[in-house]
Order: C-alpha cells, then sequence, then structure tokens
C-alpha cells in the first residue's frame, strides 16, 4: 500500500519484510562530525542522529529474505559496523549503552540535534522533550494490502503489552529506581499523539483522519502520529513501536521473528472485535510495571491470566508461522526470556549487587552478542 494515493501510486511491497531500528546512547556528548580512520564522514544511510545529539539510531537493512538474520540487521552500512564506531568513540571518552533508558543521564543536560523536524517538536514540547532520552526498538512489517494493513493494526492492539512485556529494559532514570518495569513507555506517553493506536474502520477512515488532522495543524506528516503500532507512509508497512530496546541481540532478532509471525498470522484470521481501550491500557500499565511478572485480561474472554500465560499462548499462536517462515529457532529464545527474566530484572540483579550502574553498563554490553 501507499499513504499518498493508493490509486495513482505503485505500492511499496515488501512481501514479509522486517526492517530493526536500535537506538543506542552514549555515555558523553559526540561531535557534530564524526569521521572513520579514512577521514570521511560516518555513513549516514542507517546510522544517524535524533533529536538529541548523544543518541544515534541504527536501522537495519530491508530484510527480503522470509527470516531475519543475523547478516540482515548486523550488516556493515558501508563499511560501518559496531566495531568502527566504538573504536571512534574511545576518542571521545564514550561508549555504546544498549538499553531504552540511560541509567543516570539527565535529560536538561543534553545538545538538541539541529535537525528542524526535531527543533519544531522539541520546541512544542518544552520540559517533556528534555525528558526524553529514550531509545526503542521499531520493526516494520510489509503487507501488500492497504485494508490488510488496518486490519492487522487494530488486531495487534490486544498483544502489544505482551510485546512490551518480553522487552522492559528501562527501569531506572536519571539514577533512580522508578520501581517500574517499562518506565519509557511512561515517557513515551507523555507526548501528543503517542500511545495505544485508535481502532480504524477501514483504510479511508485512516485517511481521512491524517488529512483532517493535518488540515487543522495537529501534524505536519503522519509521521506525528506517535502511536506504538501505525501504518508506515512510506514503506508499504505496519510499524510496531512499544517495544523496549531489548538487552541482547539476540533476543532483538527472536523480537523481530515473533512480531513477523504475528502480523502474518493476523492477516489471515478472522477480524477481532473492537476491544475497549481500558481493558488495553489496563494490560499496558500491567506490562509497563511489573514485566513479566504482571497481569493480563483477555480482551476477548475477559478472563484474567498471568503475562507469562499470556505470552505462551501468543507463541502457541504463531508458531505455525515461525516454522514456515523458518524463524522457528527463536521460539526457544523466547521460552528464555519466559524463564530467565526480562531486561529490567537483569538489570536490577546486575546494579543491587554491585551498587555501581557504570558496572551495570559495562557487563551488560560485554554480555550483548551472547548467544
Amino acid at each position: 500500500f501507499n499513504l499518498r494515493n493508493k490509486k495513482q501510486y505503485k505500492p511499496w511491497i515488501l512481501p514479509v519484510a522486517a526492517i530493526g531500528m536500535v537506538l543506542l546512547i552514549f555515555y558523553t556528548t559526540l561531535p557534530k562530525i564524526i569521521s572513520n580512520q579514512d577521514n570521511t564522514v560516518l555513513s549516514t544511510e542507517k546510522i544517524s542522529f535524533v533529536e538529541i545529539n548523544n543518541i544515534i539510531k541504527y536501522r537495519c537493512g530491508v530484510c527480503h529474505a522470509k527470516n531475519p538474520t543475523t547478516e540482515g540487521i548486523a550488516s556493515p552500512p558501508k563499511g560501518i559496523v559496531f566495531d568502527s564506531v566504538e573504536d571512534i568513540l574511545k576518542n571521545y571518552d564514550a561508549s555504546i549503552n544498549y538499553s531504552s533508558l540511560h541509567p543516570f543521564a539527565k535529560g536538561k543536560n543534553q545538545i538538541i540535534s539541529n535537525d528542524s523536524r526535531y527543533k519544531r517538536i522539541m520546541k512544542d514540547l518544552q520540559i517533556i522533550g528534555t525528558r526524553f532520552i529514550t531509545q526503542g526498538l521499531h520493526v516494520h512489517i510489509g503487507i501488500d494490502d492497504c485494508e490488510k494493513v488496518i486490519k492487522v493494526n487494530n488486531d495487534l492492539r490486544m498483544y502489544l503489552p505482551l510485546l512490551l512485556a518480553l522487552t522492559t529494559s528501562s527501569p531506572f532514570y536519571e539514577g533512580v529506581d522508578t520501581g517500574l518495569y517499562s518506565y519509557r513507555t511512561k515517557i513515551f506517553e507523555s507526548l501528543p499523539l503517542a500511545g495505544l493506536p485508535d481502532y480504524l474502520d477501514n483504510w479511508n477512515h485512516f485517511i481521512n483522519l491524517t488529512d483532517n488532522l493535518m488540515k487543522a495543524n495537529v501534524i505536519k506528516s503522519v509521521k506525528d502520529l506517535w502511536w506504538e503500532a501505525r501504518p508506515h507512509p512510506g514503506f508499504g508497512t505496519v510499524e510496531v513501536r512499544i517495544c523496549d530496546v531489548p538487552i541482547n541481540f539476540n533476543e532483538i532478532l527472536a523480537l523481530v521473528a515473533l512480531i513477523q509471525a504475528l502480523v502474518v498470522t493476523l492477516q489471515n484470521t478472522d477480524k477481532h472485535p473492537n476491544t475497549h481501550i481500558q481493558i488495553l491500557e489496563s494490560n499496558k500499565w500491567q506490562a509497563a510495571r511489573y514485566g513479566l511478572e504482571g497481569t493480563f485480561i483477555d480482551p476477548l474472554s475477559l478472563k484474567q491470566l498471568s503475562i507469562r500465560k499470556a505470552i505462551e499462548s501468543l507463541c502457541k499462536l504463531v508458531e505455525p508461522k515461525m516454522s514456515s517462515l523458518g524463524s522457528a529457532k527463536y521460539i526457544k529464545v523466547l521460552e528464555k526470556i519466559l524463564t530467565k527474566g526480562d531486561g529490567a530484572t537483569k538489570k536490577r540483579e546486575i546494579f543491587y549487587s554491585s551498587g555501581s550502574f557504570e558496572y551495570m553498563i559495562r557487563s551488560l554490553k560485554d554480555q550483548f552478542y551472547q548467544q
């Protein structure tokens, strides 16, 4: 599909594509231009700054293969790889922190990007913007039909809290244990037009909504709808945006595989009824507050069960598609998260045993690529 004009533009169809985005935050502010050893500017095709200069986002390439692969996400953009970035950062007393929130950085001390869109957003957000030092995992899955993407976006809403619970990794903020498993989620909710998506009747409903919001000058583009799942205007995808950044690379691949299989499954199932937003918000709160230890209200039966049990049911639902897509091996990774705990739990364990945020960051960095 293509949001600009369904009839006049050829859709950009990514049959079963997945694009992962991880935002990485650094200990110290970086210079405006970073060069590699050949004195050329660091490639911005996959690596770029966001609204705060010491946060970098890394985009993988489009995965045209059926299943997400290490090569697809970690492939070097024009020769630049994570190690090259690390070598550069050593010159600036900085290091990568794979996380959804820096545990002790102060939002008010961050330097704002010169990008015109981000400057406009930060001017509007004021103090809320200075608190927004968050990073997330965004996953795009290609869908070949406009009405399908609306159906999938609607049906995804009931599963979003489970995806969040699997990835919670932001318990600390400005040196304080927030008591939550994903404080990033609560910061994100303070943004206008953020949070769980509206239920959409059909494609025209979405087009009319976005057109009216732009005519009323509420948004400049569809990108200003910061929903936790949304149709993406340029890629022909549904974009899932609720996840924290998992603290392990293999877990990132597993989440991409899970979301991919879920989207494909939902395309071929009956449409779910419009679940009341308060049920969805309650489930999301349980995931953000308690992670895998929370409770979940089944939106269809209204029965209460543990989030772990709900995730087990989700895995059973998508397992056939994961097998057909060649990503069944990641089910074991998901099971490992359920048994050994989420990122927030591991961060607390390391911090309270060492008493040091710096030690926690170094330990998690060393473990990031471990199987």
